[in-house]
């Protein structure tokens, strides 16, 4: 630890005289206002490192002259897990009250990259200190979040990152390795090779193109007797996802496994029950919801990847305030785990 640490928290004084510049400077860089050179905002920052200087984010709430708003805009469709999204804001806006915390939600189409982009557009920075979104990649999107987050609202992604963007945060689980996981478990359910086919949401969430890209390696350098098949995607949708399903069990008779890297469980398992060939194919999906919950324990699903809404949302509010009241500082998050669940560990 620094000297400064070992003696006592570093203060805001102890950074304007680490970088040599103002206190009104270091208020500027804090709080990401304009009117600082870019070689400045980088020497305070170095010393905020080196001294390891942490705003209490506690007092900064106390000296405002509202409350802190957050805005979770989470697409709305017959996608549960997206319902169990916005399921866990409302569980947690009314206790954040105390905290000075307003928390709304917003519901838009899913996959609409219009609708996402009049939503934050229409971000008041006066009004809404930060938003938290569920987005494709789209760049009308990429344009509107760096919109948005150039009036002074931040900007954070949740569950499907936005890289390149003026975003501030990601939270969410390490979708290659989930995509790894699930082919590493299929190729050990199906030693001796077969096909496989991949259903996905849309390739252009990047939490859906990033399972597939580590899905696709693990079954190229591991199990090359597997012979992918798709992917095919079904927009997160039940209805159209049954009837993918529906499809390609009378396609191809000898399907060996399928992988469900998106939504749509639903109709994922209504269509296996409905084949007749439930637990005759080897199936991994994700997210732990009512219809995987009764897949896994009829045995039309083998294995369900989760990745606990309830405690992404519990760390994107504490994310999203550390941001909003701590200017550049960048947010510790609890690491999201990928959950493995069988039929024998259903909780």
């Amino acid at each position: 630890m620094n000297e400064i640490g070992l003696r006592r928290r570093a203060t805001v004084h102890d950074v304007a005289r680490a970088a040599g510049v103002s206190l009104a400077t270091v208020d500027r860089v804090l709080n990401s206002r304009p009117g600082v050179r870019p070689a400045t905002t980088e020497r305070v920052e170095a010393a905020i490192a080196a001294i390891g200087f942490q705003r209490d984010l506690s007092a900064s709430l106390l000296a405002r002259a509202r409350d802190l708003a957050l805005t979770f805009i989470i697409p709305d469709s017959s996608n549960e897990f997206m319902a169990s999204l916005a399921d866990a804001v409302d569980r947690r806006a009314s206790p954040a009250q105390t905290d000075r915390l307003q928390i709304q939600t917003l519901r838009i189409p899913a996959l609409d990259a219009g609708a996402l982009v009049q939503c934050l557009d229409g971000l008041d920075p006066r009004q809404v200190d930060c938003a938290i979104i569920v987005a494709s990649e789209e760049p009308e999107v990429f344009a509107a979040v760096d919109r948005a987050a150039k009036r002074g609202t931040v900007v954070m992604t949740l569950v499907s990152d936005l890289p390149g963007t003026l975003r501030r945060h990601f939270i969410g689980i390490d979708n290659a390795a989930a995509g790894r996981t699930a082919a590493s478990l299929m190729g050990r359910f199906l030693p001796g090779g077969g096909k496989v086919a991949v259903i996905a949401g849309s390739l252009h969430l990047r939490d859906h193109s990033d399972r597939l890209e580590g899905f696709r390696a693990v079954l190229q350098n591991e199990f090359p007797a597997l012979e992918l098949a798709g992917p095919i995607e079904g927009h997160d949708e039940r209805s159209e996802t049954q009837a993918i399903v529906a499809d390609l069990l009378a396609q191809h008779p000898d399907l060996a496994g399928l992988y469900n890297l998106g939504a749509g469980n639903a109709g994922l398992v209504a269509a296996l029950e409905a084949s007749g060939r439930a637990g005759g194919i080897r199936v991994i999906a994700h997210e732990l919801s009512e219809p995987t919950h009764r897949g896994l324990r009829s045995g039309a699903l083998d294995v369900v990847l989760d990745q606990n809404p309830d405690g992404e949302i519990r760390e994107a509010i504490a994310a999203a305030r550390a941001l909003a009241l701590g200017g550049i500082s960048t947010p510790t998050s609890a690491p999201i785990e990928i959950g493995i669940f069988l039929r024998d560990n259903l909780r």
